[in-house]
């Protein structure tokens, strides 16, 4: 198998994983761990696991001028997204919030016109505000009867968990250009479990390990190691062959994914609501990733 067929089967496992994990976490919230609980032990695992791996990869030293934007990074990319989005989907259902999840190119776009004053054209604008209305619906009128305890704050929480992982891609740019990504991974989630730790303590604290059951403790596992861990790595080896715009259409198939599996378990339910609100915001990330060139062999919207 070629390089390239690898890094889309990685790039394919990890909108899999991605899409279960919307379903295994609502499993485990609120009922057995609170939200922010579950952070510390998702940050936490997924720390040791970044510096055992680290010592195996390239030896890098990180200039101090560059700890500022780490800092950022573990802010934006790790303690505030994972807070909203663990706290918005114990609010909401697990299909709503994996369509919400897929605004992020839009988001980055409109970020990087503001903070790096890239042009936006007719077409783009167009499909923000599509997406905008989409994913405005979904958390005013999305109501869901199935696993969903108060789905408007739950969407507006996931909605902001998304702006959140926007900028962390901006501000990671950097990095990525300057270091391998073992070399400073391991920092941003170092700084980013220091952040959620005062968030979650009390709730982690809380915790009856004693008495999870079973399934909840390998679920929990999952998150750790599958949904944080390896990700992380398949999404390495998806971008290290991969054309960034390639490697974003792959988000796209979270949503399904996710449909299908907590669908099947009845975990969820679809409604009208939620179809024409995913409608929207396909048809807005559709005109937002759309190439600027007629020619299909360059670049086109910077995502994920």
């Amino acid at each position: 198998m070629s390089k390239r067929s690898w890094a889309l089967v990685a790039a394919t496992l990890v909108s899999i994983i991605y899409g279960v994990t919307f379903t295994i976490a609502k499993d485990v919230m609120p009922k057995y761990v609170d939200a922010f609980g579950f952070i510390v032990m998702r940050v936490g695992g997924s720390v040791l696991l970044f510096w055992l791996i680290s010592f195996f990869g390239p030896k890098e030293k990180i200039a101090k001028e560059d700890f500022p934007r780490i800092i950022a990074a573990a802010f934006f990319g790790v303690a505030f997204n994972m807070l909203t989005f663990f706290k918005g989907l114990s609010y909401t259902s697990p299909i709503m919030g994996a369509v919400l999840m897929v605004t992020t190119p839009m988001i980055v776009l409109v970020l990087s016109a503001f903070i790096m004053k890239e042009r936006m054209q007719n077409r783009k604008v167009l499909g923000i505000i599509l997406g905008l209305a989409g994913t405005i619906t979904l958390i005013l009128y999305g109501k869901s009867l199935v696993n969903a305890t108060n789905a408007s704050l739950g969407n507006l929480l996931v909605f902001v968990n998304a702006v959140s992982y926007g900028f962390y891609l901006i501000i990671v740019k950097k990095l990525m250009d300057k270091y391998n990504a073992f070399t400073f991974v391991k920092w941003i989630y170092t700084f980013g479990f220091l952040m959620v730790l005062p968030f979650g303590w009390g709730e982690f604290q809380a915790i009856d390990f004693a008495n999870l059951p079973t399934d909840i403790i390998w679920k929990i596992g999952f998150v750790v190691v599958f949904s944080t861990f390896l990700t992380y790595l398949l999404n390495l080896v998806s971008m290290r062959e991969l054309k960034p715009t390639t490697v974003a259409v792959f988000i796209y198939l979270q949503p399904l994914f996710a449909t299908i599996f907590a669908v099947s378990l009845g975990k969820d339910d679809l409604s009208l609501v939620k179809l024409i609100s995913a409608v929207l915001i396909f048809i807005g990330v559709y005109l937002v990733t759309q190439k600027a060139s007629p020619n299909p062999s360059k670049g086109g919207g910077k995502t994920t």
